[in-house]
Formats: C-alpha cells, structure tokens, sequence
C-alpha cells in the first residue's frame, strides 16, 4: 500500500477529532488530552486516527442506544502542567464520561489525583507506566501492557549474544526510569551488568558524550527508550560515528512519523510492539481495522493505528454495557461497566478487569523496520 505522510496524517486526526473542522452534536462526551502538536505529534496522531475509524463507524451505526460518541480532543503539546489543565476542564464538565487515550508516563502521573476527585475513570491510557498498573488504581483501565514488559522483552532478545554486550539508553524522567528497570530485571536475573548504562537529558538530549561512551564499551545492542525525537536523534548520531551495534526501541515509537524521523538509518532498528501485526489479517480485530481504515481512504495502518483502533474497541463494549443498564451513561455506570469486563473478545485480543488486575491486554512482540519503512514481524 501507499505510504501516507505523518502531515496527511496529523491532519486527518484533527479533522477527525474536531480540531480543524466542525463536529456533530453528540449526546456521550468522551475527553482526551495529548500532544498532537510537539515531540510526539506523530505517533498520536496516528493514534487519533485508528480510534476514531472506530468510533466514527459505531456512530454511523446509530451510536450508543442512539446517541452518538463525542471524542473532545485537548491538545496538551507533551507538556505536563497543560495536560494537568486539559484534564481539569474535561472532568469540570460533567457530559464527559471518561478520560481516554492521554499520552506520556509523567503526563498520566499528574491526572491520576484528579480521578478520583471527579470520580471518572481513566481509559487506554497511551504508556505502559508501571504505576498506572502496579498497584491497582480503581479509576484507571489500562488496554496495552506495560513498557517493562517490553523491555524486558527487548532486552533477552539482544542478550541472545550474551547481556554482557548490550548497552541501556534512556531518558531521565518517570517513562525512562520506569521502562528501564524492566531490561535491569533480565541482568539481575543473569548475575550480568549492561556493557551501558546512560541517562539522557529529556529536553536537550546530548549524545555527543554517549556516542564516545558507546564506542568505548563497544556493545554488540543497544536499548533506547525516549521520544521518537529524542531515539531517532540517538540512532542517527550512533550510526554516523561507526557504531554497528543492533539498535532497538519501544513501542511508543511504533508510528511512521519516528521511521520518518530516521530517514535512512531506518532500516533494522528494532521496535516492540503491543499488539498484532497492523498486516496480520488473520486476526479479526486487525481485518476490521484494514476494511474500516479502506473505507476513510487511509492507505497504510500502523502499530499506533491499531493502539488506538482496540482502545476505541473497549470503551465502545463499555459504553454499550453502562447503556444497556440506563441509557443516561454517567462516570459511575461506565466505571462500573468496565469492572464487568471479563474475556471481552475484541477480535483475536481478550480483556478482563478485576479488582486485583487493570492491566487489560498483556501481548508484547517484536518487529524490525524494513527497507521500505514498514514495521515487520
């Protein structure tokens, strides 16, 4: 298929979010706050757009009981104090049922105090923060699993040539601290010490010294867990002074717009993913996303597409089971409909909540940008 620009795709997620153009009155009011401008605009844009292939579909549909889904859209540009300030208006009215698909580790650290002060539930989260796992928080429903998972995951794959040869790069705020101990899990399980192990300024990322660091120890892998600016920037800078080391990231990064951002160092980075392959047709969840994306003329889905596409899936199920009770869906009914998920079939991908496990799905796989600058298995 036909690759579609990260700009086509930005601004076919505002159009579809209401950002850009009008939207219909809706009667069920679902808030988001993310960054749909700064440095993760890409992956959240794509994001925006596999959800609402979703939610656009269930409203041409009937919506809900008749009434159609509302997706307000906040615009937060990564920056935490305004994601803070998007989640209070959107909690302040009270037609906005549940907050969804926020975007970034920090960024849902700062709403979770506000939750239970609105008594509204935070879905699909957009991270995979061990905090909003571990311990269970009642208001928060997570749909992805979590980054240590995948970074453990990451890291037993490039230890396959011996832990000792593999290199940890991170970002120095709650995302990369929490995502790294994952990979630490697998050393300290081994009696092994990374060949690397090296923060980097989130703002102003300087892999001028890591590169020479790198060099030194010679790693035969490398892990790099930061925003697909700050990862691309890395990848390039290690590349361009010699380094051959096998470079991997996670699955935040899994969007276009980072292999854009990589040009042609694209090739052979390594990137965790936390759902099916977007081409696995196979799967009727991922079939239902190519026949819904053919239909909006969105030529390529992408890992972020299919995040947001099984988010949107939840809280559609969710919304269905609080209607089916009162067809005034409110904060209360919705959270509670959540809590009666139990094996919820999304298509090919289960769900179940209990009190002792928001986690949702817990799938984790790898995938290696090709040549062509898709993502394969």
């Amino acid at each position: 298929m036909n690759k579609v620009s990260a700009g086509a795709i930005l601004l076919l997620a505002m159009s579809l979010n209401g950002l850009v153009s009008e939207t219909a009155v809706a009667q069920i009011r679902v808030g988001q706050t993310s960054g749909f401008t700064g440095p993760v605009a890409a992956p959240v844009a794509e994001i925006a757009v596999g959800a609402k292939l979703y939610l656009d579909h269930i409203n041409a549909e009937g919506g809900i009981n008749g009434q159609q889904i509302e997706l307000i859209s906040l615009d937060d540009k990564n920056q935490v104090p305004i994601a803070a300030e998007n989640a209070k208006k959107l909690i302040a009215d009270p037609k906005v049922v549940t907050l969804f698909l926020t975007r970034g580790t920090p960024h849902a650290q700062a709403i979770l105090p506000l939750l239970a002060e609105g008594q509204i539930a935070l879905l699909a989260p957009s991270t995979g923060a061990v905090v909003l796992h571990k311990p269970v928080n009642p208001w928060v429903f997570n749909v992805r699993a979590t980054y240590q998972t995948e970074a453990e995951r990451v890291a037993r794959h490039l230890g396959l040539a011996g832990l000792e040869n593999v290199g940890l790069i991170y970002v120095n705020d709650s995302f990369g601290e929490d995502a790294v101990q994952g990979a630490l899990k697998v050393f300290k399980e081994s009696g092994k010490v990374p060949a690397l192990t090296q923060a980097i300024d989130k703002f102003k990322p300087d892999y001028a010294s890591v590169v020479k660091k790198v060099l030194e120890a010679k790693p035969l892998g490398i892990l790099i867990i930061g925003t697909s600016t700050s990862v691309a920037a890395g990848v390039k800078a290690l590349r361009a002074a010699g380094s051959g080391a096998t470079l991997a990231t996670l699955s935040n990064n899994a969007a276009t717009g980072f292999v854009k951002e990589l040009g042609e160092q694209a090739a052979g980075v390594i990137v965790s993913q936390v759902f099916p392959s977007e081409r696995r047709l196979a799967v009727p969840m991922i079939a239902e996303a190519a026949r819904l994306a053919n239909a909006k003329n969105v030529k390529q889905l992408t890992p972020a597409m299919i995040e947001g596409f099984a988010a949107a899936k939840v809280l559609v199920v969710g919304l269905k089971r609080a209607a089916a009770k009162d067809k005034d869906v409110t904060r209360a009914s919705f959270k509670r409909a959540l809590e009666s998920f139990n094996r919820v079939d999304l298509g090919g991908q289960e769900v179940s909540y209990s009190a002792s496990d928001h986690t949702g799905l817990d799938f984790v796989d790898l995938s290696i940008i090709g040549p062509d600058g898709t993502f394969r298995r």
